[in-house]
């Protein structure tokens, strides 16, 4: 009897292992998909995050750039609206200004 019952416990002791090696199974299963969900979530907030990133960078350029294109219309009104003003100053200056560039060029 006694060999009836270590052969029962031996036996219950293998079926007890083989149950935790499948609970162990499940549960790095279960660990593995929990770990893929969070570095998934994890990813798209990355996305998320970095596109806002980028509409406002590019929101600020564009704003940048339409103030740097409007300086540059204001300014070139602001030259039209002087020579138109003084054409005869505004030839002589120009001639001016060659003649000093040509004479730094020559050095």
């Amino acid at each position: 009897m006694e060999a009836k019952s270590s052969q029962d416990e031996y036996n219950q002791v293998k079926k007890d292992l083989q149950q935790l090696r499948e609970d162990l199974a499940t549960l790095t299963k279960a660990v593995s998909e929990g770990q893929k969900s969070n570095i998934s979530s994890l990813r798209d907030e990355i996305r998320r995050e970095s596109r806002e990133a980028f509409d406002q960078v590019r929101q600020k350029g564009n704003d940048a750039f339409n103030r740097a294109r409007d300086a540059g219309d204001k300014a070139v009104h602001d030259v039209e609206h002087k020579i138109e003003e003084r054409p005869f100053l505004s030839v002589v200056l120009m001639f001016l200004a060659g003649v000093l560039v040509g004479k730094l060029l020559d050095r």
